[in-house]
């Protein structure tokens, strides 16, 4: 357990899934999946949520140690998803004294997963600002609706100054894999927390509110050096704004002909000096695609027309952007049609129902194969992007 020791006296006693390939059923997982629950010994032993069914015998094996023969006084409960509070019944039944902390959210959800006994006695409903004394620590719980379920709550130890941030500050990925932190804490934000910019900034305000010297989230990493690259990425992030300069051009390509025009496209671009990232949506990863959507300042959707409307791959990205309101961008259109072209029309209807997007003329229309007429209507469509 030393290792795990995120003070002298407060234990991350979570554990690592190495062999799952699919969060929630939906995200790719390159490296598996890291959930943390935590211990902080004291007068009264807190654990600070419990983990996933997948990890149970690693963790309860942690705690066991951690605890060293000793009781938990208290639960608590920051964040009621399977993958956080699969466990707490379980503990519950364990330690038949331990009262379990949360706000009226976590016990209104609390019922609907588990039938624990004498729950009314044992629980501890707190409210913004509450603090629950446990000898030398004292642990503050400000409440984060929405990021990403309504009954979330932070806690903050104003001893340790340790903000156990439940889902924010998140990332895909084992705690025993060595990579950057954007890339999958950019998936992971967009894929499940993106939808809801708005209350992370208000998280955000209170967090700004705090001497916080250490970032303790329930997936990912630790975070205790350079907290303020973290949280402007978050500030970034939630405030909907892109973070490099350059241009996505993520393509739905049936035969190959779009997604030539797409490499033509970024060879344009690349000639006037400007950063360009080409994703082929039928083969790349949909929650990737989401994220360099919000990454990137511009953005030209490309696509094969197909059934009178767009190629299903564009139709999810667009769907998926529009579900975690996508919004504050300049676009451009390229579609692609043998007879008909159905494309352009669709994604220009899907991205005008988007808060405050500009879709740049001329949008470029192909008719099977690229030709030279379409190549000087994209050289229009940079220099227009770029105005």
């Amino acid at each position: 357990m030393k290792n795990n020791y995120v003070t002298d006296d407060i234990l991350n006693i979570g554990a690592s899934d190495n062999t799952i390939n699919l969060f929630e059923g939906q995200y790719t997982l390159k490296n598996g999946m890291s959930y943390n629950s935590y211990l902080i010994k004291d007068d009264k032993n807190v654990v600070i949520d419990t983990i996933d069914e997948a990890v149970t015998d690693i963790w309860l094996k942690n705690l066991e140690e951690g605890l060293n023969g000793e009781k938990i006084d208290y639960l608590v409960v920051s964040h009621m998803e399977p993958d956080h509070a699969y466990n707490i019944g379980m503990l519950a039944k364990k330690y038949p004294d331990m009262k379990i902390v949360g706000n009226q959210f976590t016990f209104n959800i609390l019922s609907n997963f588990f039938d624990i006994d004498n729950v009314e006695e044992r629980k501890i409903l707190v409210k913004e600002g509450d603090i629950l004394d446990t000898g030398k620590h004292k642990l503050q719980f400000f409440m984060a609706p929405m990021v990403h379920w309504p009954e979330v709550m932070v806690t903050y130890d104003q001893e340790s100054k340790i903000l156990f941030a439940a889902d924010a500050f998140g990332k895909f990925g084992s705690l025993d894999v060595d990579e950057e932190w954007d890339d999958e804490a950019r998936r992971y934000y967009f894929g499940i927390v993106g939808k809801f910019g708005m209350q992370v900034q208000a998280l955000l305000a209170k967090a700004g509110t705090l001497d916080i010297k250490t970032i303790c989230p329930l997936h990912g990493p630790i975070l205790k050096d350079n907290l303020s690259y973290y949280i402007d990425k978050y500030a970034i992030w939630g405030g909907y704004k892109p973070e490099k300069k350059g241009v996505y051009i993520p393509c739905a390509s049936i035969y190959g002909n779009s997604l030539k025009a797409a490499y033509k496209m970024k060879e344009i671009l690349e000639e006037k000096g400007i950063e360009v990232k080409v994703d082929d949506l039928d083969r790349c990863d949909w929650a990737e695609a989401v994220a360099n959507s919000f990454k990137y300042l511009h953005v030209i959707f490309i696509a094969s027309s197909y059934n009178a409307g767009v190629f299903p791959p564009m139709l999810h990205l667009l769907e998926h952007l529009k579900d975690r309101n996508y919004q504050g961008r300049k676009v451009g259109i390229i579609e692609n049609g043998s007879w008909a072209p159905s494309s352009g029309r669709t994604m220009k209807n899907i991205l005008n129902d988007m808060k405050n997007i500009e879709i740049v003329e001329p949008m470029v229309t192909i008719k099977s194969r690229m030709k030279e007429n379409n190549i000087e209507e994209m050289k229009k469509l940079a220099d227009e992007l770029m105005k």
